[in-house]
């Protein structure tokens, strides 16, 4: 398993993580015990956004032998009451809910204290302004309650603002290639529409902006949904019309700016060993992009880089994906941020050294004009 820094947290997670919705769908002795594994593969990250009582019980007796070795997204606003879930900003009742997760977890703290589930613009302004939904965040913050705060949304433009506010210091966000087809929306129904509309191409240039701001402000992003609910394993449900393994959408996720950890959700053992399969996976089982670009409806095309990789091996030994997302990064700003210029210089091949083969191109299912990239990417740098 591989691990990466997640975002200003400092926290080294697992590239795959464990998504914690399905765990009330079996007997509690059988979801542990699954649990159990997953963290024998190397698995340290999970979502608990569930409030019953029976997941965070699973949850709890998991992680009792080894507490350390978990880091826990609890969300904040998630409750339980009358017997089901409600989403709330009223405090006594995030308070009843949060002290009943570190109660059923039996810990004293949450590492990522999550705000829970803001799509809308107004439930934004709610959340982050001073008042008394931030005021409980950040009093469980100082009481070292919560280590580090986070935020969980589906929609791109409140994950902006959040990435911006410097209030988050990691977000939970829907990523895969279906749903990154979509313009910001505060309805997640209709990310799961039966047919896209025509003319969706590529991933939306908010999204785009999203993932480099994100990678930008060094708020790491988990990921939630990477299966779009299992409609891409199917050419049938898949808005592309082709079907995509789980070790390739895990790689589309993982190949996006700020994404650090893929929180998959689990049924089986053999569920899991699929999800981990990444970890010792071949380029060409990872291989995402060429399916995608030759998928019968809603293609990607377009010329955008999806850091995909697909662009190896080059002859001067360039990172190509790496270097192409450092400029990305870099013109968003009007000067060249110094981290990202520092970044750039300490890579071992830099774009001056392309030498306009253009092989590169010949393998990008994106029709990306590499060459001129890298002409441009040594121009930005001073090379």
């Amino acid at each position: 398993m591989k691990y990466r820094c997640l975002g200003k947290t400092g926290l080294q997670v697992s590239e795959i993580g464990f998504g914690g919705e399905w765990l009330e769908r079996h007997p509690e002795s059988e979801s542990v015990a699954l649990m159990k594994y997953a963290h024998t593969m190397g698995i340290n990250i999970i979502d608990c956004w569930m409030p019953d009582p029976k997941s965070r019980d699973i949850i709890g007796r998991a992680i009792a032998e080894d507490r350390a070795g978990w880091y826990v997204q609890g969300h904040i606003g998630s409750t339980y009451q009358n017997g089901q879930y409600t989403r709330t900003r009223d405090v006594e009742q995030c308070r009843i809910a949060f002290e009943d997760l570190l109660a059923r977890l039996k810990t004293n703290y949450i590492d990522l204290g999550m705000i829970h589930y803001v799509d809308l613009e107004s439930d934004w302004d709610t959340v982050s302004q001073s008042g008394p939904y931030l005021d409980y965040v950040m009093e469980l913050k100082k009481q070292g309650k919560i280590r580090h705060i986070g935020l969980s949304t589906h929609n791109p433009a409140i994950a902006i603002k959040a990435a911006e506010s410097g209030l988050a210091e990691m977000i939970l966000f829907s990523v895969n290639p279906a749903f990154d087809l979509m313009p910001p929306t505060d309805n997640i129904e209709n990310y799961f529409a039966d047919t896209y509309a025509d003319g969706l191409n590529g991933v939306d240039p908010v999204r785009i902006r999203m993932y480099k701001i994100c990678e930008q402000q060094n708020v790491g992003i988990t990921c939630m949904k990477p299966f779009a609910g299992g409609r891409l394993f199917d050419a049938k449900r898949s808005p592309f019309g082709v079907a995509l393994t789980p070790v390739q959408c895990i790689h589309y996720a993982l190949t996006k700016p700020g994404v650090v950890s893929v929180l998959c959700g689990y049924d089986t053992t053999e569920q899991i060993d699929a999800a981990v399969a990444y970890e010792t996976a071949a380029d060409n089982e990872k291989d995402y992009a060429t399916v995608l670009a030759g998928a019968p409806q809603h293609t990607f095309s377009g010329g955008e880089c999806t850091y995909c990789g697909h662009c190896k091996p080059c002859p001067a030994d360039i990172d190509i994906a790496m270097v192409n997302k450092l400029y990305d990064l870099a013109v968003m700003q009007p000067e060249v941020p110094a981290s990202v210029k520092q970044h750039y210089l300490s890579l071992e091949h830099h774009a001056k050294e392309c030498i306009g083969c253009r092989g590169c191109e010949s393998r990008c299912p994106f029709s990306v004009k590499v060459a001129d990239r890298m002409t441009r990417t040594a121009e930005l740098f001073g090379e």
